[in-house]
């Protein structure tokens, strides 16, 4: 007899979930798209943009909690290590940009846990938001510590995010598309 999952152990799930999907992305980009770096953790293609969205979307506050989980562990033990100012500004802007999308997105799209409401051009828009709003709120950080590149890293970072959501986004839509709906298993 299965017994349903209380709210408090769904969020838990989802947040694992979320940490798990993150850091296998982060590793990934790690591996195909390193040599795609214009500074260490902006590159042209960015695939943990891509997770940073679709988590958030798919699972709200849980997916940006295990974003901030995720994001301190890259960040504290990868990225930025000895530098915890620079590794927790880094995580909460990487983690805040796409909740505030979603949160927009939540409002004017009414969403479905499943993104079957997110046409693709709403995935467009969604996905362009985050590439907006993350950089910059990287790049507020950055301009208040004096760093150089502003405008060349914004850039850079607003490309890499959006071609990373666009190939993470539209990869899990048509997942999801294909997969059979609830009602129709037999």
């Amino acid at each position: 007899m299965n017994k349903p999952t209380s709210s408090s152990n769904l969020n838990l799930y989802l947040v694992l979930g979320t940490i798990a999907l993150h850091g296998t992305m982060m590793v990934a980009n790690e591996l195909f798209f390193r040599k795609a770096e214009f500074l260490q953790g902006i590159g042209w293609i960015y695939l943990p943009a891509g997770t940073r969205l679709l988590c958030t979307l798919l699972f709200g506050q849980a997916g940006a909690i295990g974003l901030l989980v995720s994001g301190w562990f890259a960040c504290y033990w990868y990225y930025f290590p000895g530098d915890a100012v620079r590794a927790t500004t880094g995580t909460i802007a990487g983690a805040m940009g796409p909740y505030l999308v979603y949160l927009i997105a939540q409002r004017e799209y009414g969403l479905q846990a499943s993104l079957q409401n997110l046409t693709p051009k709403r995935l467009l828009i969604c996905a362009v938001a985050c590439a907006i709003a993350s950089p910059v709120l990287h790049h507020i950080w950055f301009a208040v510590h004096g760093d150089d590149n502003l405008l060349p890293g914004f850039l850079v970072m607003f490309v890499g995010d959006l071609v990373g959501a666009l190939i993470v986004l539209y990869t899990a839509k048509g997942i999801l598309a294909i997969l059979p709906k609830p009602g129709r298993l037999k």
